[in-house]
């Protein structure tokens, strides 16, 4: 093989190997017919990037603050927010990790999930809790939302939802879905609104923190909800979509997704 055959081939071999790691946004977000966006949300000397999307209805409808794993805001994450903007939601999902990235960029912009999971564990709490103010004081001065904001979470972004639930006045509800809950009355005191919990029966790590926490939120007269899906492992919202996911987390994923819907119905 001559030198100019064999450079050929090995161009040829990058770009296939290029184009074997090239990721694409799943089919849902090619394709949602709902108009989204992306805005940047000022929070004290920063911005974060968050991801909006919008329901087709006709009158102004509530909003609903989705708080990402602790893998940063991914491609799942933005389906969540249009499954909700399918029900007739404003979804909005801030990129939590904006800045943190080389070159002062978000999620996207780290080199594996490991990268993502090490920056996400150098965030201060009240840090992002400030930022989570941010996000929920923009949502409410949405022109097409009618002022009523709910938060929801998963994973680490379950735990930051009792954050917010506790350190953000006038939100109609927050959805956990398998984060560790508050184990002491500080962590509750100034929660106004119901909290609702998704756990999967194999995540022990987590549902260790869940008797403590119902039992602070019971001494102050709060309402907490926890099921708990039997059989279902960690992040069964996600795994529970993928081709190879067991039967028990398919089955909590599409129960719990029905629980939430119902919730969110018959929310304030």
């Amino acid at each position: 093989m001559n030198k100019s055959a064999a450079f050929t081939l090995s161009l040829l071999w990058l770009a296939a190997a290029c184009q074997t790691t090239t990721t694409t946004a799943p089919p849902r977000l090619e394709t949602t017919p709902r108009h989204d966006e992306w805005v940047d949300v000022r929070s004290d000397t920063r911005v974060v990037r968050t991801y909006v999307v919008y329901p087709q209805r006709s009158d102004r409808g509530p909003a609903i603050v989705l708080i990402h794993e602790n893998r940063g805001l991914t491609d799942w994450v933005r389906t969540v927010a249009d499954r909700i903007a399918e029900q007739g939601y404003i979804a909005i999902a801030p990129d939590l990790l904006s800045g943190t990235a080389p070159n002062g960029g978000g999620t996207k912009d780290f080199p594996t999930e490991d990268a993502a999971r090490e920056a996400i564990g150098k965030l201060q709490r009240e840090n992002v809790l400030g930022d989570l103010r941010a996000v929920v004081a923009y949502a409410k001065s949405i022109p097409s939302a009618n002022g009523r904001v709910s938060v929801a979470g998963f994973c680490w972004g379950g735990g930051r939802t009792w954050d917010a639930a506790n350190g953000i006045s006038g939100l109609s509800a927050s959805y956990v879905f398998y984060g560790t809950g508050p184990q002491d009355a500080a962590g509750v005191a100034n929660i106004d609104a119901p909290v609702y919990g998704f756990y999967g029966g194999d995540d022990a790590r987590v549902n260790a923190t869940i008797p403590k926490s119902q039992e602070l939120m019971t001494a102050v007269s709060k309402t907490f909800e926890p099921v708990t899906y039997e059989g279902a492992g960690h992040a069964f919202m996600r795994a529970g979509e993928a081709a190879d996911a067991t039967e028990a987390n398919r089955k909590a994923q599409r129960d719990a997704w029905e629980r939430w819907l119902k919730l969110l119905k018959g929310a304030p």
